[in-house]
């Protein structure tokens, strides 16, 4: 391991030594479930050690309690996402309903796509979702949103930009 990540690996495994068992019985308290308060939990170390500086919190329940509010969020958008995918599955005649693995492989997707969409600003995110999903004109778009065509453009190329060919 490079000696740069070294610090951040040992303050990492310091705050999980003194606070792992408090924040699940936190996330416990939030979602109640201890399987998904333990999830959670592992998700938000997971989180911090994806981090390329240090932590150095000066309140460290309250700044795991900030990330796992994050964590917890996207546990819930999930959740949502994916009964609204099951319902949709259920009005389905059983014939064209796709097989188990590719049911992950499309939720998996949704809740990508739910991501990326969700990172835009609102104004982009609603001109884009109205030109792709809506299938509305520019123009009536420019006019819905009251902003100019050339608005309206620049929100689709930087929405497709972003939610396309972002990694």
């Amino acid at each position: 391991m490079p000696t740069a990540e070294r610090p951040l690996t040992d303050e990492i495994h310091t705050l999980y030594a003194d606070h792992h068992g408090w924040l699940k019985g936190w996330l416990r308290r939030r979602v109640g479930s201890a399987g998904d308060a333990a999830d959670l939990a592992h998700d938000t170390f997971l989180r911090l050690l994806s981090r390329e500086t240090p932590v150095a919190a000066r309140e460290p329940r309250a700044f795991l309690a900030t990330v796992a509010r994050g964590i917890v969020s996207n546990f819930y958008r999930r959740q949502q996402l994916e009964a609204a995918y099951l319902e949709a599955l259920a009005a389905l005649p059983e014939a064209e309903a796709p097989d188990p693995e590719t049911r992950a492989l499309i939720l998996e997707a949704l809740i990508e796509i739910d991501r990326r969409l969700s990172s835009l600003p609102a104004a982009v995110r609603r001109a884009f979702l109205l030109f792709q999903i809506d299938g509305m004109p520019q123009a009536e778009i420019a006019a819905e949103l009251s902003i100019s065509i050339a608005t309206v453009q620049r929100h689709i190329v930087k929405a497709l930009h972003l939610c396309c060919f972002a990694a």
